[in-house]
This record gives C-alpha cells, structure tokens and sequence, in this order.
C-alpha cells in the first residue's frame, strides 16, 4: 500500500483542503499483469493478442440502412429507439440505467450501487476546448447521477484513461465516500482527494460486502498526456473490461476494447454471461479504418463476442446523443449497423436498446 502525498489545489466544496488519496494494488495468484519487461517498450502495457487481425465477419456494403424503430431528427443524427422490446425473463436483480456513451449505473441484485466510466458533461480542461476547436461541438451531456445516488455510491469503476471516460473534475462531485477501482498504474492520474483507490491486474477479483467484482482484460491502449518530443504516456496505465458477480448472477462490462480472443478466455474461465454491456462504436475512420478497428468493436465483432461470451442478453453503447462521434458517422450510424447485422448475422444474442437515462430491470 503506498500513499499519494502530491497535493492538487481542490476547489471543490467538498474539500477544504488536499488530502492524500490510500492507493492499493491487488494481483492474485491467477491474475495477468500484461507489461513488456525489456527492450523500448520496458514499463509499457501491452494487448494479449497482439499483432494483425482478421474478423469472422465484416459488413462490405449497405451496412447503415434506415429501421423504423430508430426515429431521427436528420438521418442517423439526432435519434430515439422507440420499439416494444422484449425482455429476456432472467431474474437476475440487476438494475441498469445507461448514463451515456460508456457510462452506466448499476443497481446489484442485494442493493449495492456502482458506477462504470461516469463522465458528466465534457472532456477535463483544457482538453474540452481543444476538442470543440477541432471538432465544431461540444457534445450534449448525458444522464447523470441523482443526490442519493452520489451519497449511496458504492464503487466507481474506469475502464482506461482516455477523456472520453475518465473525468477528474467529476471525481470532485462524487467524493470519497465510494472505493474506486482502476487499472493497473491509473491512480496516478486521479486528484488528491483522501481517496479509496484499487489498481486491479486482469483477472485480479475484489469484494463490496457479497458483491464479487472481477478486472478482466480488454484490447485497447492507453494514453492522455502528449508533449511532442518532451513526454507522452502511451500505454504506461493498462486497460480493463469489469465483471460483476452476485447471487450466481453475472454482469459484464466491456469497456473500450477491439475483437481478440480474450472474449472466449472470459467465457472459459467464467462461464455464459448473463448481462453483457458491449461497445459498438469509435470503430470508423477514412484515414486509419484498420486502427480504429484493432482497438474498437464494429457492431458485428461486438455480436461475435456477445455470442463467444454466450451472453443472455446484450445492451450495446458508445453512440448516441451523448457521445462525441469519435470514429462513427453519426450519432446513431453505429446502432443502425447493429440492428442491420443482427439481422443479416441470424446473430442468437438478444438485443436490448436503451435510450440515455432509460433504466431496465433484469
């Protein structure tokens, strides 16, 4: 265990004054710690399946036609799924509502509340004003969490470093009455708060009370400091999937990750899934599309592992009003080419469609 003793000035009305925040580590006798040991690279996370990559399946053509359950403002922008779905009768005790883009809230089956990758509004400063330069907007903030929810906050979760799911300002509001956890060498980048913060190695697993909470492994990459030929931190913090475990009942989160065969792994070592909160977007670019892919699902990689991971049921996220369309066409360009190849695929994964802020039961 080690303590953080740099102090950030903290403005925040919860504060008055900085705190050092109780940083622990937690590998297991089973767990991965996935760093190259030698060579440029010493000090650096790396994917378990790195290297090229084909896909079992990969839409060549008309891949975003129109669905009458998705109605929007423009096309693909702007949009709502309105549609009579039906549930899969699980019975699990799962409450999920769907803040935006990554971030969820979860309500366990025995009452304990957690949170995955909660950005409220925009990305931290400076980096939100770079970004709307660039871009031409800034994006329309998701559902965010209630008072009670703050004060009742079990856990929050961050798969990875990136600005899209990882605000610090935010970790001012929800305090530090949670236990954060966080991929390997993350904690460094969180503010000097008196936190509770636990760096997880895959595989590593914790516990809240009867709730078993499980780091797994993901295909991404890490990154949030650039300054050109002085410093950059590429792959210094790893990145992390989430699994959730109570009563027999299993909630999985995938976080930021491309295709690999670290989805059959998880299936293997811990049996079907029952909830599986899978991303489907950031996957398109015209510049660099075998990238963009490496790191992030298209929706029909985003089937296959649901399938691979014998999910019970699969809530896609990563597009939407709230997202800032990294690597998509359009706000909802990504759910149109799920819905289309859950279709042409015959995929046996049930879909189930939240709008941001809607809630379901499982």
């Amino acid at each position: 265990m080690k303590l953080h003793t740099l102090c950030l000035l903290i403005t925040s009305s919860f504060l008055a004054a900085c705190s050092a925040n109780t940083v622990n580590v937690i590998a297991g006798q089973d767990s991965i710690t996935p760093i190259h040991k030698s060579g440029e690279r010493e000090g650096r996370y790396h994917n378990l399946y790195a290297g090229d990559k084909t896909y079992p399946v990969t839409c060549e053509a008309d891949c975003y036609p129109q669905h009458p359950n998705v109605i929007c403002e423009t096309t693909a922008e702007n949009c709502t799924f309105n549609a009579e779905q039906l549930k899969p009768r699980l019975n699990l005790g799962f409450n999920i509502r769907w803040l935006g883009h990554a971030g969820f809230m979860i309500q366990t089956p025995n009452g304990q509340h957690v949170v995955f990758d909660p950005v409220k509004e925009q990305f931290d400063s400076p980096v939100d004003l770079a970004f709307k330069l660039a871009s031409g907007f800034y994006r329309q903030p998701g559902d965010w969490l209630t008072q009670s929810e703050l004060k009742n906050l079990d856990a929050v979760m961050y798969s990875h470093i990136h600005y899209d799911h990882f605000n610090k300002s935010d970790i001012e509001e929800i305090g530090n009455q949670p236990r954060y956890l966080a991929p390997l060498g993350m904690a460094d980048n969180f503010p000097n708060a008196g936190l509770n913060i636990s760096e997880m190695a895959w595989y590593a697993k914790t516990k809240i009370d009867d709730l078993t909470i499980h780091a797994l492994p993901a295909h991404h990459f890490s990154s949030r400091v650039l300054v050109p030929f002085i410093y950059e931190d590429n792959d210094k913090d790893l990145w992390n999937g989430w699994l959730l475990e109570q009563n027999g009942s299993t909630l999985f989160f995938a976080g930021d990750t491309g295709y690999s065969k670290h989805f059959s792994d998880i299936q293997q070592k811990y049996g079907d899934i029952d909830v599986c909160l899978m991303p489907i977007a950031s996957y398109y670019s015209e510049d660099n599309p075998k990238w963009y892919r490496y790191v992030h699902t298209t929706p029909e990689d985003a089937l296959k592992a649901a399938h691979e991971l014998n999910c019970k049921v699969m809530i896609p996220w990563g597009y939407g009003n709230s997202s800032w369309k990294m690597g998509d066409r359009s706000s909802h360009s990504a759910l149109l080419r799920l819905l289309h190849m859950h279709e042409t695929m015959k995929s046996p994964v049930p879909l189930y469609i939240l709008n941001e802020g809607e809630s379901i039961k499982f």
